[in-house]
């Protein structure tokens, strides 16, 4: 072939090529297949990425393709962003439901008293969230040292010292919320209708058949009257086995944390194996402390505690 002809077929060949690259439509570019060497959705990115949503968002992005429905949909991904939420650094090592079921109970608002008790809730606050893996310690005092009471029965731990302790309490993550709620008709004559509730339920209570049916019922465990001025109503909740901890004796630290007198917002601390609430109270006569627990059946596991004040 001569030189001429060569360019020739070189310059009809550039031609052909230009007219390729215009665009004739609005179509998109064809993706790759699975089995192509270069993956047009990179699913450990995408997974890394969605590490940083919050779980609204992913819902979206899960409904916007059955791919990134099944990654999204991963219970790894909705365990880390549930122990993110929670602000835990650690997972129990067996759970009974998926995690995306745990972090919907634990961020749809559905927290006892508004969602099952409507017409008793005023107000709330989330307080955090915690693990127990023994038995649990209750006080409504935070004084230090904590002295573990030696009475037989819970109820009277609690009328003698204002604490107790309680066995067989399940083991794994509690969500703690503070409650402001209307009192249960009681025989105070000068209750002001309004009680404060520490309540702590095991994560996955709402997701339990027995709770959904109303067969398992808090129960009233002891009470007790403190018959003078007390400066704040005060509750905490601590794993016995780690009652000692650095952090938990925090919780024993009050300057840290719980307000000034004339503050009287109430306040709370949460450690990862304890949490306490304080309000600092007006003059007042004393108040009416009760302790209430909710069982897995009849003598299941504790699954649901609530310690609650209401002034005299």
């Amino acid at each position: 072939m001569g030189k001429r002809q060569l360019e020739s077929v070189v310059e009809h060949m550039r031609k052909r090529l230009r007219s390729a690259k215009r665009i004739c439509s609005c179509t998109s570019p064809p993706q790759p297949s699975r089995s192509s060497t270069f993956s047009w959705y990179e699913e450990d990115v995408w997974s890394e990425i969605a590490k940083f949503l919050d779980g609204r968002s992913l819902m979206k992005l899960a409904v916007t393709s059955k791919w990134f429905q099944r990654v999204i949909m991963d219970d790894s991904i909705w365990k880390f962003v549930c122990l993110r939420d929670l602000q835990l650094p650690a997972a129990p090592q067996h759970v009974d439901f998926k995690w995306f079921d745990l972090y919907t109970s634990a961020f749809d608002g559905s927290h006892s008293f508004k969602f099952h008790q409507k017409e008793k809730h005023i107000d709330w606050m989330r307080i955090g969230a915690f693990l127990l893996d023994s038995s649990v310690f209750l006080t409504e005092k935070l004084s230090p040292p904590p002295k573990i009471p030696n009475e037989d029965t819970v109820e009277k731990m609690l009328q003698s010292s204002g604490c107790c302790v309680l066995d067989n309490v399940k083991s794994g993550i509690w969500i703690a919320d503070l409650q402001l709620v209307r009192c249960p008709v009681c025989e105070l004559n000068t209750c002001d209708g309004t009680m404060q509730t520490l309540d702590a339920r095991h994560i996955e209570l709402f997701l339990c058949d027995g709770y959904q049916k109303g067969s398992w019922e808090y129960q009233l465990i002891g009470s007790r009257d403190v018959k003078e001025r007390v400066a704040g109503a005060s509750g905490a909740i601590f794993d016995v086995k780690n009652l000692k901890d650095i952090s938990s004796c925090g919780v024993f630290n009050l300057n840290s944390w719980v307000g000034k007198i004339n503050d009287l917002h109430p306040k709370a601390m949460i450690t990862l194996h304890a949490v306490a609430v304080n309000t600092n109270l007006q003059e007042n006569d004393g108040i009416n402390v009760k302790f209430h627990t909710m069982r897995a059946g009849t003598n299941g596991e504790v699954v649901a505690i609530r310690i609650s004040q209401q002034l005299l």
